[in-house]
């Protein structure tokens, strides 16, 4: 157990024990359309699709006191005036007993003050558009309570950015009122800006939505006045209304809006009373005027307060949503010698990979989802997990991306699902995701009709899925320097190696080797279609023989581009990184900074350029020169002198984001290469030390650190620290997800991590497990078997769930090695490959495998 927190018997819930933790610890809750982020303490906030264009509640960044406002209830014992909250914060008195449960889908905190036992569950049902607060309470006293219940949401109505930078002119257009018959409060706004960015543009528009809050219980009391409720001078600690034990009964027309309700309750000793609070939206059907008409929202609103306040039809949405998640992760199960691993395989490296699908990098506690939209490579990786469980879903995404594309095969760097418009920011390795998401996508589903659905471009006329993914390699391809390498542009993968390459001359060498797999994969897919005369209806531009001569065109650039990198790009022990407008390299031992990265390392052995001497050497570089405890960091030494020929990786601080930190999506594909070699051991210990804090085992090491002022006295204090892998503490976010990065040694926060749960690293770091070391691996032909494990491991299941039929797969290591398949049996016949068959819907097969 965790200073904090642990992972229930289950392993579906996570445990929060105390509610002071080092940052604010956030779940998801979700569906196709509705979303919410909470907090183990309450905090959070609420958006339709867009957290940007049609954000419901506020969360104010930056807050002080953290994690402010939230989704609150407050009791007050109205004989002495004592008032608390439910989920400690924002009053903070310290309870008796606290707990979060953190699950798949729904939080849960439960506490108790002033012998009021509590506990609040909080979910969004797989339908409706709405969040669910379900509300218990327990007299465990021995007399009775006269208690007021107030609860409260800071709404946000619309456009987030806007509320933001133009707070006190937007909120003359929110419309807060009260329904009497309903227990419910209506809210909108009568102004809707959807433009990307800000602008003093103005909007002609209402916001499309009617938000309601409703309770369950008789409503004796309410606010949509914020000032009214919360009082001068006052914040959501100490609420006016509630010291006074009474709501001003407010509905505005202007002003900040805030949705409060009050109920009166008594308890008897021992009596337990549960309720409900629902938060939701509606269409807005009309749009008439200064006063929007509210009776078309009630009649849409009215059958869900009616169904919610039933607690029937709560306990059956709820029971729908974890059947929901055990379906989920049903597609892939695993039993491992290591029960770290199975934990995060089986249950919270799927669950968060499938939120990273939803939010790509657009609403966490770290991305405000005020800018950027959707990012069009993140979303293009974060479908590597979900396609095996829900492939319709990224087959539209996939469409979605094929019409953010240009038709010369650019795409926008980011895009808006709700209104349109993004940014085309010309990053130069953009556009190669698209044919790694499609070709991964055919390997899962066998589905090559998609390859000839037609997708409008962005900028007129249309094209199959095909000619969009041969676009993007051609645009890169034709993207290139005098010597051959595709350019660095504006960056690449790494966002701060930003001033590289902005005059039209610096080359990205990882670039180019993320070209090299982008052709090569769709060489393998032009093969495949070739043989087996997959893209023959009626209509088809491509017959045979053009799949034919496009094949031999892109193996004839694979290889030239494999050539080119092995002759321009090889320092001696290791790639370089590239080279600026100005012709400097950056990553070769010439340099006396940022000497090695890890990218080009990693994928001269992904892409399959390197030859074989190269690739070890490579990797082991990457072993002798970046690893740390927590895996190998990104590029050594960091930066400590800004270079503005490089840009703002130069800026960052030492050991920190871009400079130097272990950014665990660059060790995904560290783990992904390792595989490749045949290094099962290296593989495996590099994917323990990644593991967050929850995962890990107490193991404390005394590790060497940069101080931060190397001349200072107090240096010496810091050049050593004593490492736990297991402290949540210096981890300081959610322990039971991957982050972004974490601070490595050349800073004094070694350990510490920040971006969590929204990162690529969670859908590599799946298939790394999945795919990679457990070895079982889609193919456009079945599923391959071919693990690359730690020798001490003797044995091990998968049970995998592909094209509709279920692979139980046992694997046998009596030899103790790495990798190798000796031989396999199929329901206890011996098959002579390695292949596994597509089995018919439906079926179940049973296979073992023997290494050797």
């Amino acid at each position: 157990m965790g200073k904090y927190g642990h992972f229930s018997k289950d392993g579906k819930e996570f445990i929060i024990i105390r509610p002071d933790t080092p940052a604010p610890w956030v779940n998801y809750l979700t569906n196709k359309t509705y979303h919410v982020l909470i907090t183990h303490v309450g905090g959070g906030y609420s958006f339709y699709i867009s957290p940007k264009d049609s954000r419901i509640t506020r969360w104010r960044y930056n807050a002080l006191p953290w994690d402010r406002p939230g989704k609150y209830v407050y009791l007050r014992d109205n004989e002495n005036g004592e008032y608390w909250s439910l989920s400690w914060q924002p009053v903070c008195k310290p309870p008796v007993f606290y707990q979060c449960r953190h699950g798949l889908g729904y939080t849960i905190i439960e506490q108790e003050y002033a012998h009021i036992r509590s506990t609040v569950c909080y979910f969004v049902p797989l339908e409706d558009e709405l969040e669910v607060w379900h509300i218990r309470l327990i007299n465990r006293g021995n007399k009775p309570r006269n208690l007021s219940i107030f609860s409260f949401v800071e709404l946000c109505l619309g456009h987030a950015l806007v509320d933001l930078i133009n707070q006190p002119n937007d909120q003359h257009f929110n419309d807060v009122r009260f329904v009497q018959e309903d227990n419910a409060i209506y809210a909108t706004k009568r102004y809707w800006v959807t433009y990307s960015g800000p602008t003093v543009k103005q909007a002609n528009q209402a916001w499309n939505k009617w938000v309601y809050f409703s309770s369950s219980l008789p409503v004796i009391g309410f606010d949509g006045s914020r000032n009214k409720f919360i009082g001068p001078w006052r914040s959501e600690s100490n609420p006016l209304a509630i010291e006074q034990g009474k709501c001003s009964n407010t509905m505005i027309t202007a002003g900040d809006a805030v949705a409060a309700l009050q109920n009166n309750i008594s308890l008897a000793p021992k009596e337990e009373l549960e309720f409900t609070i629902i938060l939701g939206v509606v269409d807005k059907p009309h749009d008439r005027g200064l006063r929007t008409p509210v009776e078309p929202a009630r009649k849409l609103a009215k059958p869900f307060i009616k169904k919610y306040a039933d607690s029937l039809n709560i306990d059956k949405e709820f029971n729908q949503l974890r059947k929901y998640w055990d379906w989920y992760l049903s597609h892939a199960q695993v039993a491992t010698p290591d029960p770290q691993m199975n934990l995060a395989l089986n249950i919270w490296n799927q669950y968060q990979n499938k939120i990273t699908f939803l939010f790509s990098r657009n609403a966490s506690y770290y991305h405000g989802g005020l800018l950027f939209g959707r990012g069009y490579r993140d979303a293009c990786q974060d479908a590597l997990g979900p396609v095996m469980v829900e492939p319709d879903a990224v087959k539209q995404r996939i469409l979605e991306m094929a019409q953010n594309q240009f038709k010369n095969g650019s795409v926008m760097h980011c895009y808006f699902p709700i209104t349109g418009g993004g940014e085309r920011t010309g990053h130069s390795d953009t556009p190669l995701w698209f044919p790694l998401a499609v070709t991964n996508y055919l390997k899962e589903t066998g589905d090559f009709a998609i390859l000839e659905q037609s997708v409008e471009y962005l900028d007129g006329g249309k094209g199959t899925i095909l000619q969009h993914l041969l676009n993007n390699i051609n645009y890169v391809l034709n993207d290139t320097t005098n010597r051959g390498l595709p350019k660095f542009g504006p960056g690449d993968w790494n966002d701060t190696l930003d001033y590289l390459g902005r005059q039209g001359k610096g080359e990205s060498v990882w670039v180019a080797m993320c070209l090299a797999l982008a052709i090569k994969e769709t060489v393998q897919l032009l093969k495949y279609l070739e043989s087996e005369k997959k893209l023959q209806s009626k209509g088809l531009m491509y017959q045979t023989r053009s799949i034919r001569s496009l094949r031999q065109k892109y193996e004839q650039a694979y290889f030239k581009l494999a050539n080119t990198i092995n002759r321009l790009c090889w320092d001696g022990n290791w790639y370089i990184r590239g080279t600026n407008d100005w012709g400097e390299i950056i990553g070769s031992k010439k340099c006396k900074e940022g000497k090695i990265f890890i990218n080009t390392q990693t994928w001269a052995v992904i892409s399959g350029i390197a030859p074989k001497n190269r690739a070890i050497k490579a990797l082991d570089s990457v072993r002798k020169y970046l690893d740390t405890p927590k895996g190998p960091q990104l590029v050594a030494p960091a930066y400590t002198e800004v270079n503005p020929r490089i840009g703002l990786a130069t800026r960052c601080v030492p050991g920190k984001k871009e400079n130097g930190a272990v950014f665990n999506h660059p060790v995904t594909w560290a783990i992904y290469a390792e595989c490749l070699l045949g290094r099962g051991d290296i593989a495996y210990e590099y994917y323990k030390k990644a593991l967050p804090p929850a995962f890990q085992t107490s193991k404390k090491i005394k590790v060497k650190v940069k101080p931060l002022f190397p001349q200072s006295k107090i240096s010496k204090l810091q050049s050593e620290i004593i490492y736990d892998p297991a402290d949540e503490d210096i981890y300081e976010v959610e322990p039971y997800v991957y982050a972004e990065y974490v601070t490595s040694p050349e800073h004094p926060t070694f350990g510490q991590a920040s971006h969590s749960w929204l990162t690529g690293t969670a859908a590599w770091m799946l298939r790394d497990g999945l795919d990679h070391i457990l070895g079982v691996k889609p193919t456009y032909n079945g599923l391959l078997v071919d693990p690359c494990i730690p020798k001490h491991w003797k044995e091990y299941s998968v049970t995998r769930k592909y094209r509709d039929a279920t692979y139980h797969i046992t694997v046998k290591n009596p030899s103790g090695i790495n990798c190798g398949v000796k031989e396999i049996w199929i329901d206890g016949k011996k098959i002579v490959s390695n292949l596994l068959p597509i089995f018919p819907k439906g079926e179940s097969h049973y296979i073992t495998v023997i290494l050797g």
